[in-house]
């Protein structure tokens, strides 16, 4: 499994933007002259709580009486003493919903960029929540080096033991795996250039003290909105299969612009395999136009892969056909199987896609379930400057499949493993390596 992070706020709140807000700025909503750090709490509260009310796709709030959240919380707004405090209240009003996309970014002195400036470290290794386990699931070259290896669990993160953390972790098998990624990343991450202080528990049941250097991310720098600086990477290789045959495998690791041309070029490279498999295990979403493009490359007439129903209206997502290569030259799209490969870590654009393709019944998918969490947002600033994301539509899958707490449920199953992870085994690319050599 290759790894992918993106770092703690991304992949925490999985968004799925939709093609206007690529270069679109937060509106900013009422009272701009009071768009200070000491505007008062009940103003911002009020702004927040009434942008929901206004768009939220459901206008029965999910169940939830938003007049009442208003009533109870509003007071405990008004009297918050910092930004601090404000900005947990109104994080307690969006968890009210239970659902995925909404959040809220401190602003101003705040920014994104600066506050996860000491993000920007990465340590080299990536772990998933096995059986209440922190397990190190893949290890790049740094780590490599100090002997840290697949399958090794987690047993303290600078000195602080990961059991504790981990039995705080909220209800919900998927919820469980997200927040649990998050707790490690928090403490895994930091500046770079310094190290992250790790107790493994290696595959003899030994301990093992290491300390990881953390490094920049490697990739094509890239920002959206008032996000912090993401780095996007598309990897591609073929892989051989027996008797004679192969498979081209494309991985990237978010939904951006830049990944559009670096995709295309890697399908006009593996055209003559025999299968393509898309892995997007890891990858949280992004903009969620690109899937009409990325799926094009795989119909050969306009499917639709699934709709965006917000209050008032319907968008629909349609896979357009890709009839020219990257070099301007004619071509078909590829009519061969496709393989999408997820996990829990599988959010938001990822999932509209994986799902949408498995509706319209052109991709098998393999893996875990995915994050479920496949709503779209959008930005808008608040009157104290914080940045509040909200979710404004549904997306449902061309089947009549809701993605959103359900996830993506893969075609074949494939569970992730310690012992299948220390014994340098992909099994659920190899589950998709053995359909593809079977089919043709």
């Amino acid at each position: 499994m290759t790894r992918r992070p993106l770092g703690v706020l991304l992949a925490s709140i999985c968004l799925f933007l939709t093609a206007d807000l690529r270069a679109q700025e937060p509106r900013t909503v009422g009272l701009a002259a009071l768009a200070s750090r000491d505007v008062a709490g009940a103003v911002t509260f009020e702004a927040a709580w009434t942008i929901i009310r206004d768009t939220h796709f459901d206008p029965g709030m999910n169940g939830v009486d938003w007049n009442a959240v208003k009533a109870e919380l509003g007071p405990r707004a008004a009297a918050a003493k910092d930004p601090g405090e404000l900005r947990a209240v109104i994080r307690e009003m969006l968890g009210r919903l239970g659902q995925s996309h909404f959040a809220i970014i401190p602003g101003s002195g705040d920014s994104p960029s600066k506050m996860l400036s000491d993000m920007s470290g990465d340590p080299g290794i990536d772990v998933r929540l096995i059986e209440d386990s922190l397990v190190v699931t893949t290890v790049e070259s740094g780590a490599q080096k100090v002997g840290v290896k697949p399958g090794w669990k987690v047993v303290a993160l600078a000195g602080t033991p990961v059991t504790p953390l981990l039995t705080e972790l909220p209800a919900g098998p998927r919820i469980r795996q997200v927040e649990a990624w998050r707790i490690a990343q928090e403490r895994l991450r930091g500046p770079a250039g310094t190290t992250a202080r790790v107790t493994f528990e290696d595959a003899n049941g030994q301990s093992r003290d290491v300390v990881l250097e953390r490094h920049i991310e490697s990739g094509q720098p890239v920002t959206v909105g008032h996000l912090p600086t993401m780095f996007v990477r598309v990897d591609s290789e073929r892989r051989p299969l027996s008797g004679g045959k192969a498979a081209g495998i494309i991985r990237f690791n978010v939904w951006m612009a830049a990944v559009d041309r670096e995709f295309q070029k890697a399908m006009d490279s593996l055209r003559d395999t025999d299968g393509i498999v898309i892995d997007l295990r890891g990858n949280p979403g992004g903009l969620a136009a690109m899937l009409m493009g990325i799926s094009g490359h795989f119909v050969s007439e306009r499917k639709t892969l699934g709709t965006m129903k917000t209050r008032d209206t319907e968008l629909r997502f349609v896979a357009n056909p890709r009839l020219v290569s990257a070099a301007g030259q004619r071509v078909e799209p590829f009519a061969g199987p496709v393989a999408i490969l997820v996990d829990a870590m599988t959010g938001s654009a990822s999932e509209c896609f994986a799902g949408g393709m498995q509706s319209i019944k052109r991709a098998r998918v393999f893996g875990q379930v995915s994050m479920g969490q496949a709503l779209p947002a959008l930005f808008d600033k608040l009157p104290n400057g914080d940045v509040l994301i909200h979710a404004y539509g549904d997306f449902v899958a061309a089947d009549g499949t809701r993605l959103e707490g359900r996830g993506v449920v893969p075609d074949e199953t494939v569970p992730l493993t310690r012992e299948s992870l220390a014994a340098g085994e992909d099994r659920t690319m190899e589950a998709a390596l053995r359909w593809i050599s079977r089919l043709r």
